[in-house]
């Protein structure tokens, strides 16, 4: 007999092992999107003569988010179709290739062209590693893992961005070889991984019948996670502006380094705690992440000063590791292990059009209002209006009900 924590397919026993290798994993999206922002003034000075550059060299980063929102409904598709572990694999060696390809390229468009290939690896990567950690553990222990997601994806930015300053002292083509550490994490999940079955233990791609997508539940919790992924990396992006605003010298890396490392620590003790925090809160602790947030960005404005943007940038930072694990066990968590893949693509993609929004967003506002810390600070103001509405949609929501726990438990599986 298995139990609760085990994994829906019968012979297997999720461990430390399946769970370390899918949160290294959860981390390639995140190597995406920061690694090569240390570089970016050098991409900008290699490329000054290309039309478009100061447009395009941003670019760099900015695509591979855009491409993940586009693709992880497809990788969704994919999942719940052929299964989780042979897209997986394949998009570790094939992020590899396409990752690193920029070392030896000297081209913009070419480079662009390798970005939007990472987009679409990274899409089916963090689809099928949020589904498996979903399929593989549950209650307290998927609860755990999905924090878990949050603090090592955060924590890693942290690290992504310092080795990438590192490498990029010996030229903007360095940092790419980083992208080939996937091969090293692909071939342990070869042997460690498994492909999960249904509780019914059925195999999901032998199932007769599709079952449909639950729009009508998890619409408005992809609406919202979009404005969360829009929120959660608005401090991540702009908080070396922020910094440089108060007066600070661009040059200062020790000081702006310094501010971006304590807001990421808060994200990261924000995920921590989240798996303590929802056994009490459930999905309420969503308006209360939201609210958080909200106060730390209000503290942005009302206090420009350094002072104040490092009080608001730790907390709106510690709101935002409650909220990411929050918004994804809302809406991924409860779902049937044969919408699963589907759903939690949907949900990436919901995620990361947030993140890319961020800056385009953030830009709109602050030209409108005619300064980044009003911008963040009228963005905090809508966050706390988000944390009222759904405060208010889920005060009488009942607690959550893991669904393959719920089906084993009627099969007499557990």
């Amino acid at each position: 007999m298995t139990s609760a924590s085990t994994t829906t397919h019968r012979t297997h026993r999720a461990g430390t092992l399946q769970g370390i290798l899918l949160l290294a994993g959860s981390c390639m999206p995140v190597l995406g999107s920061v690694l090569i922002t240390p570089v970016l003034p050098q991409l900008s000075a290699h490329f000054a003569d290309v039309p478009g550059a100061a447009v395009l060299v941003p670019m760099i980063v900015a695509i591979p988010a855009l491409f993940i929102a586009i693709f992880a409904p497809f990788a969704g598709q994919i999942v719940d179709r052929v299964g989780r572990k042979p897209l997986l694999i394949i998009a570790m060696f094939a992020y590899a290739l396409v990752g690193t390809a920029p070392a030896w390229m000297e081209g913009l468009t070419e480079i662009l062209v390798s970005r939007v290939l990472v987009g679409i690896c990274e899409a089916a990567i963090m689809t099928v590693c949020t589904a498996l950690i979903v399929d593989y553990f549950h209650d307290q222990r998927r609860n755990r893992y999905l924090a878990a997601q949050t603090v090592t994806t955060t924590l890693a930015a942290t690290v992504f961005i310092a080795l990438g300053g590192a490498l990029g002292g010996t030229g903007w083509h360095t940092p790419f070889w980083v992208y080939g550490i996937s091969v090293l994490i692909a071939v342990p999940m070869i042997f460690a991984l498994w492909e999960p079955r249904a509780s019914s233990g059925r195999v999901a791609a032998e199932q007769p019948q599709r079952v449909p997508i639950p729009w009508r539940r998890i619409a408005v919790p992809l609406l919202v996670s979009v404005f969360g992924g829009f929120t959660f990396y608005v401090i991540i992006i702009e908080v070396s502006y922020l910094v440089v605003g108060t007066g600070i010298d661009a040059t200062n890396t020790a000081v702006i380094g310094a501010v971006a490392g304590g807001a990421s620590l808060a994200t990261a003790i924000g995920g921590i705690l989240f798996a303590r925090l929802v056994r009490r809160a459930d999905v309420r602790l969503i308006p209360v992440a939201f609210a958080i947030q909200a106060v730390g960005m209000i503290v942005i404005w009302v206090v420009p000063a350094l002072g104040g943007v490092v009080a608001g940038a730790v907390i709106a930072s510690f709101g935002s590791g409650l909220l990411l694990p929050s918004l994804l066990r809302w809406v991924v968590a409860t779902t049937a292990f044969a919408e699963r893949g589907r759903v939690t693509g949907l949900w990436t993609a919901s995620f990361f059009f947030g993140q890319f929004l961020t800056p385009i967003l953030v830009g709109i506002v602050a030209g409108i209002l005619g300064g980044l810390a009003l911008a963040v600070g009228v963005i905090g103001i809508i966050a706390a209006v988000v944390a009222v509405a759904t405060g208010l949609s889920l005060r009488n929501a009942p607690p959550q009900t893991d669904v393959d726990t719920a089906a084993e438990v009627r099969e007499g599986v557990r």
